[in-house]
Formats: structure tokens, C-alpha cells, sequence
């Protein structure tokens, strides 16, 4: 995992343990959004728009439309990150 990669993901387990009070040691990139983490497809939105605060990077509901694990969240930050 890259430098980059590795803040986005701290920055996700910042939103989640703050937002939804999840465990810290649960948020790992395999965790799978829905059926692990228990986010709701309202959650994911409020998800996007604090990550959007802190990376200042803009995600469309496209792009995140196909976000299903914590590592699917990283690489589309980094990927929009990149083109910035």
C-alpha cells in the first residue's frame, strides 16, 4: 500500500469511528461496505461527503456507485487524487 493509500485509509477510519461508531480494528481494505461494516447506501453518501472534505477530492455517485470494500473507497480517492 502506498503513502497515499495508507492516509486515505486513515481518513475513512477517522469518518467511520466518528460517524458510525465502528471499530477501528474493523475498518481493513477487505471490509466489504454493506455486508461487514453494516453502511447503508445513505451511510455511504455521508461516507463521501466527509472524505470529500478532508481529501478535497470530488467523487460522483457514479464513480462510487461501484464502491463495495474499504480498498474500492481507496483506490477510487486515489485514482480522482492523481488526476488532480
Amino acid at each position: 500500500m502506498t503513502e497515499q493509500e495508507q492516509q486515505i485509509l486513515a481518513q475513512i477510519k477517522v469518518v467511520l469511528v466518528d460517524l458510525f461508531e465502528l471499530d477501528e480494528e474493523d475498518i481493513v481494505p477487505q471490509a466489504r461496505l454493506y455486508e461487514d461494516l453494516d453502511i447503508d447506501s445513505i451511510d455511504a453518501v455521508d461516507l463521501l461527503i466527509d472524505l470529500k472534505k478532508s481529501t478535497d477530492v470530488t467523487v460522483t455517485p457514479e464513480q462510487f456507485s461501484e464502491v463495495r470494500t474499504i480498498q474500492d473507497v481507496i483506490d477510487v480517492f486515489t485514482a480522482l487524487s492523481a488526476k488532480k
